[in-house]
């Protein structure tokens, strides 16, 4: 029997992947308090003690004592479990999750197991401490990995580590996994430590394909979606999925907050798979869809970003067509465009992971810099 918790209402047991978004409390200290383990003298934190730390995700539920998040909705993974598995499968992968917390524990432990959450078998967690860097719980070793490292074979199978934070009160954010599908086992800290829920100013719901869910960077705080919520103070919500074109039935699903930003990266997928006349009506219907459920947020489209094949003619047109046609449909419903070609540069050794249409972690950084600013731009800061 799944244990869930609703935690706009603690008291209440209720169906599996309830909406956390807005139920965090945000204002007051949680001691931790479960579950001793005598021998070393840490805390296990339970359910929602990690509840009330998490952004970037529509739920949460308890699986036979293992804690499971989902940053799509109910309504949105039905949509993709009937739009085909693939889709479904991404939709899984813990993408822009994160936990964020102050404590004065001096000590960190995590212990996970993971399932398949896109085409890739390599996957980290990040540590930060501070706004800095201070380990990895991964699956792979850094200095050895190829630099076409996108399609490297790595074992899924339960991990654990432990972290040492030193003294004093400390900001910590775990980014989870972008290319798998997470299932925490145990998060635990020091006997009598506080934890204090941390979230950001802003709200950022990024929509997209594969680019957005994170492929290929090497650590899911190097995405240009994590990188780029930093820099706007915003909590990251990614609906990115693998291998996805313009979807206008998902942009018609509503979260429980209004994003101060969205973002809307399609069309490369749609340059491969679709034709002039489909592709014209499902990126019309999406941005009309998408104005009409957010009238109020600031809506960036971002056309796609260089690939190998840049110069070739498909189907649907040639690739400055889709840039075109997204322009056309966004432009007159008040949507910002943004031309995704300048933001990385065309140089797929040094900043593809696959030599060919995904960024590696230094073309991550290019893009997520140049949209920024032109973001800034946008709004006249």
């Amino acid at each position: 029997m799944n244990n869930v918790i609703l935690f706009s209402d603690l008291a209440k047991q209720c169906a599996p992947y309830e909406n956390i978004s807005d139920a965090r409390p945000k204002d007051k200290w949680y001691s931790c308090s479960y579950e001793t383990k005598e021998v070393n003298k840490t805390m296990r934190l339970n359910t929602h003690q990690i509840g009330i730390t998490i952004t970037g995700a529509a739920a949460i539920k308890d699986i036979n004592g293992k804690i499971c998040v989902s940053r799509f909705t109910q309504e949105q993974r039905q949509l993709y479990k009937n739009r085909d598995c693939d889709s479904y499968l991404r939709s899984l992968s813990s993408a822009g999750i994160k936990m964020s917390f102050s404590t004065n524990s001096k000590n960190l432990f995590i212990r996970t197991d993971v399932a398949p959450g896109s085409s890739r078998k390599f996957f980290s967690f990040d540590i930060y401490m501070n706004e800095k860097c201070i380990g990895h719980l991964d699956n792979f070793d850094e200095i050895h990995m190829p630099q076409k490292y996108s399609e490297t074979n790595h074992t899924l199978e339960p991990i654990e580590k432990s972290f040492d934070l030193g003294t004093g009160v400390k900001d910590i954010t775990i980014y989870f996994p972008w290319s798998v599908n997470c299932m925490i086992e145990e998060i635990s800290l020091d006997d009598g430590a506080f934890i204090h829920p941390q979230k950001r100013r802003k709200t950022l719901l990024a929509f997209g394909d594969s680019i957005t869910q994170g492929y290929d960077a090497m650590r899911p705080s190097a995405t240009y979606v994590s990188k780029l919520a930093r820099a706007l103070n915003a909590d990251e919500f990614n609906k990115g999925i693998g291998g996805e074109t313009f979807f206008p039935d998902l942009a018609l699903t509503k979260e429980s907050f209004i994003p101060d930003y969205i973002t809307v990266a399609y069309g490369t997928n749609d340059w491969v798979k679709s034709d002039k006349h489909t592709f014209e009506n499902e990126c019309r219907d999406f941005f009309v869809n998408l104005r009409n459920t957010y009238k109020q947020s600031e809506i960036y489209a971002i056309t796609p970003i260089w690939r190998t094949d840049v110069n070739e003619t498909k189907t649907l047109g040639t690739f400055r067509e889709i840039e075109e046609t997204i322009s056309k449909c966004a432009e007159p419903l008040n949507i910002c465009v943004v031309h995704g070609l300048p933001l990385v540069p065309h140089d797929s050794n040094d900043f593809y992971a696959d030599f060919y249409v995904h960024p590696n972690d230094t073309g991550f950084d290019h893009f997520y810099k140049n949209l920024y600013n032109e973001i800034l731009l946008r709004k006249g800061d």
